[in-house]
């Protein structure tokens, strides 16, 4: 790479990290303030875009355009507040967990009302007035915009700073930071101060994605690619940070940029494509940035606390209620592929739901009693799948053998990956999971040779004596079972105990000789390789697999699987998972819209049982005890 071609490369990085910042600084704050981790942010992003591309539109290309990007912004900080009063307010005592997944459910409705509004085709908008050209850079053309986007970065970054250290609302705001319930204890309106912090979130994403329509066109895929990248902005400038926002901006855009310019480099005979590490450059940086500086590079690090949360109530074993109604449903699922023989398709659904139900219980294993929360869980879902197919189709090994040692591969990969996840917590450790499991995706993604590449691996079919969907079904039910009883089992035995007093009194329990980190490094690999034998069996059934099964989607499956359901109760991963994959199925095959209506599905769930569906059956029995 050429010294020219360098210089312009770096401009490159600096006009994309005006954007990134900005959704970035949005998501920032309101995480500062509300501690909702908005999962909905990236859809305020891809809403700018579709607005300015219709007010462009309406005002005209011309005097129209830069009010057209103004007004976009305005517009999607209106609807923040909107989201802000009419569904976050109720929820703001809500657990964490059941925040973030009010707010992926969000993503669903927003998704699909662009769909209705602009519909599924990309749009373009037009070049901005005045701004159409290039200019010479050492022999090199540059968009004159993107010199404009150069300057909006560190002009908003300026703007905020005054805003928040030079006015009283920001005064309020950096108060509200620290200790929120003392700002409300002095008399000031929360309510209102997280509307006015939220909205200011959102106009700053719809800005970005305002600024974004003469460089990219408008598309659905928008709100899910962009909030992966805000996400790894906030988590690796420090939360919170505002600078560290922009400084981790910086760093990632530049490092992207230098990717793609560098191109193909050869060396002692390999060739190797760095343009293909832009999939996963921002996620890479993340990794060593979390296992170096665990707050961030402008973050502070987190006070030791002596409870970090308040105490979950104990794990009860199973009543007699609770076995009449395991037994009831052993038989059903026994008797059901007699009951349902005029309609194969029920089988081959309660497969689905079956490896769905195990890949809820090995992910609720680690959120509810180890108290680890992960983003990127679907890694070993996607290595068990990916190593039984491997196993079968380049090692030559039968089914059997593959099925069962491809758990193993997916437990090798935690043993890696949780030796470094199990030392953070929280936010933290959630992004550290995001970010190795991207890792592996990106590998497979881009390995045409070994994985098949995006195409993924075909011809993956069981052994002769499973052929029959119906005693692949029995297989999958015995395997199923005993995993999900197997964790069942651990969660009561003195390790599990060991798992919960670690979670909830980590200071206690390391006084009393418990080295906590061991145990949740253990409970990762057993999470791990349950996953792994769901992936297993979800491969066998399809007879393919493809990288969709280790994506950000699959990981997000899992935890509105496990939200869903409960989180304090073992019975809720199961129930969370079948009626998600249930309703998933359902929905889809009724409407072009599935999604909106799948996402008002959950909504409505989550305002009616803020403990799970298994959560609020359990209040139930109980309340009928009491009287």
């Amino acid at each position: 790479m050429t010294f020219s071609a360098f210089i312009v490369q770096l401009l490159n990085g600096l006009a994309g990290a005006s954007s990134l910042f900005l959704v970035a600084a949005g998501l920032s704050l309101i995480f500062g303030v509300t501690r909702i981790v908005n999962f909905a942010h990236g859809s305020f992003f891809m809403l700018g875009v579709y607005i300015a591309y219709t007010l462009v539109e309406k005002l005209g290309a011309g005097l129209g355009f830069w009010p057209a990007l103004l007004l976009s912004a305005l517009a999607v900080g209106a609807i923040g507040a909107a989201v802000e009063v009419l569904l976050l307010r109720r929820i703001y005592r809500a657990p964490e967990l059941f925040q973030l997944l009010a707010t992926f459910a969000l993503v669903l409705v927003i998704k699909d009302a662009a769909l209705w509004l602009w519909g599924a085709e990309d749009l373009l908008g037009p070049r901005a007035p005045g701004l159409q050209g290039s200019v010479d850079i050492l022999g090199r053309r540059f968009p004159t915009y993107d010199l404009f986007l150069i300057v909006v970065g560190p002009a908003v970054l300026g703007l905020l700073w005054l805003l928040l250290t030079r006015t009283r609302w920001g005064t309020l705001v950096r108060a509200a930071t620290q200790d929120r319930e003392m700002v409300g204890a002095l008399g000031v309106n929360q309510a209102w101060l997280f509307t006015s912090v939220f909205a200011l979130g959102a106009m700053l994403a719809g800005l970005g994605g305002a600024l974004q329509l003469p460089r990219e066109p408008a598309s659905l895929n928008l709100d899910l690619l962009t909030i992966g990248d805000a996400f790894v902005v906030v988590v690796v400038g420090g939360m919170g940070s505002i600078p560290g926002a922009y400084v981790a901006a910086l760093l990632i855009a530049e490092i992207k940029a230098l990717c793609v310019g560098i191109g193909n480099v050869s060396a002692f005979g390999i060739e190797f494509n760095f343009s293909k590490l832009t999939l996963v450059a921002e996620f890479l940086v993340m990794a060593v940035v979390l296992v170096w500086r665990p707050w961030g590079l402008l973050g502070r690090p987190q006070a030791a606390t002596r409870n970090n949360a308040a105490v979950e109530p104990p794990l009860r074993a199973a009543g007699k209620p609770l076995l009449m109604a395991a037994a009831a449903l052993a038989i059903a699922l026994v008797a059901l592929p007699v009951a349902t023989a005029g309609s194969p398709y029920v089988t081959v659904l309660a497969i689905d739901l079956l490896t769905a139900a195990l890949f809820a219980a090995s992910l609720h294993f680690i959120m509810g009693p180890a108290g680890m929360h992960s983003f990127g869980h679907a890694a070993y879902f996607g290595l068990g799948a990916y190593a039984a197919a491997l196993l079968m189709l380049k090692a030559g090994w039968p089914m059997e053998a593959a099925l069962l040692g491809a758990p193993l591969v997916a437990g090798l990969g935690a043993v890696v990956f949780g030796w470094f996840c199990v030392r953070l917590s929280g936010v933290y450790l959630a992004m550290l999971t995001l970010a190795f499991a991207q890792i592996v995706w990106s590998i497979t993604f881009q390995w045409d040779d070994f994985t098949g590449g995006s195409n993924g691996l075909t011809g993956v079919w069981p052994a002769e004596w499973l052929t029959d969907k119906t005693a692949y079904y029995f297989a999958t039910l015995v395997l199923v079972a005993g995993g999900v009883l197997a964790l069942r089992r651990v969660l009561f035995s003195p390790f599990g105990l060991a798992m919960r007093a670690g979670r909830d009194s980590p200071l206690r329990a390391d006084a009393i000789g418990i080295d906590i980190k061991q145990i949740q490094w253990l409970a990762f690999v057993l999470a791990a390789v349950a996953a792994g034998l769901a992936g297993s069996l979800y491969a066998f059934s399809k007879g393919s697999i493809s990288p969709d099964s280790m994506a950000v989607g699959k990981s997000v499956d899992g935890l509105v699987m496990v939200l869903l359901g409960g989180v304090q109760t073992l019975t809720g991963p199961v129930v969370g998972a079948v009626s998600f994959t249930w309703l998933q199925d359902t929905v889809a095959r009724s409407t072009d819209y599935w999604r909106a209506l799948l996402g008002g599905i959950i909504l409505l769930l989550v305002l009616a049982f803020p403990q799970g569906i298994a959560g609020f059956v359990g209040q139930l029995f109980d309340r009928r005890k009491a009287v």
